[in-house]
């Protein structure tokens, strides 16, 4: 019989081990004026992020009043659990279990005036797949879209299908942030605001990535 621990005894068990490593990297921010810029206008915007940069992410804008659109599936509620360690409201659901109610629950916290985080290829991927409920969710709450990347110079890449990335100790990690945009409720232009949202976290990617460095693969 397999056992395993639930989510909030292993949050409570490894949640202060991830913390001691996150307190080890050396974080510096690029375009950070466009963080400033959204944070200044008052009210709800969309951090749009893919789902392998979440936890260097999560980290950095740790206690923020920011909610966090997680799966209900056991992965996202073990994320979940420790996302709330460290400050996050979580709204549980996905693009594949309980989509319309994380839509839903997004929406009135941005309407509210809560800066909601979504990782749109999550929570099975395809990786860097951009889906269609970060951009649905921005444009019912009439929000701004802000685009936010993380690259670390040493890093091991988890197995997984979104090569999930744990900087390792003392890495050094880049956070970018991308000018925030808005979608419009035009559905022939659905698929030009996908392009548009994947190309701007491709652009965050390239202005920040390492010359040098890499990350281990493991299992």
């Amino acid at each position: 019989m397999k056992w395993r621990l639930g989510p909030e005894p292993t949050a409570r068990v490894a949640g202060p081990i991830l913390s001691s490593l996150a307190r080890t990297w050396r974080v510096e921010t690029r375009a950070a004026e466009h963080w400033a810029a959204v944070r200044a206008a008052g009210g709800g915007f969309l951090f749009l992020l893919w789902h392998e940069a979440l936890l260097p992410l999560l980290w950095h804008h740790r206690h923020q009043g920011i909610a966090i659109v997680v799966s209900e599936a056991t992965d996202g509620r073990y994320l979940a659990a420790y996302a709330s360690r460290l400050g996050y409201r979580n709204l549980l659901g996905s693009s594949t279990r309980g989509g319309v109610r994380a839509l839903i629950g997004a929406v009135k916290a941005l309407e509210g005036g809560t800066p909601v985080a979504f990782t749109p290829d999550g929570p099975r991927g395809p990786r860097r797949v951009l889906k269609p409920g970060i951009l649905a969710a921005a444009e019912r709450a009439a929000v701004p879209i802000l685009p936010i990347h993380a690259e670390a110079d040493r890093a091991w890449r988890l197995s997984s299908w979104d090569r999930f990335m744990v900087p390792k100790p003392f890495a050094r990690i880049r956070i970018g942030y991308g000018p925030p945009f808005r979608v419009g409720g035009d559905p022939a232009s659905a698929e030009a605001d996908r392009l548009r949202a994947e190309a701007a976290l491709a652009q965050i990617e390239k202005e920040i990535a390492w010359r040098h460095g890499g990350a281990t693969d493991t299992g």
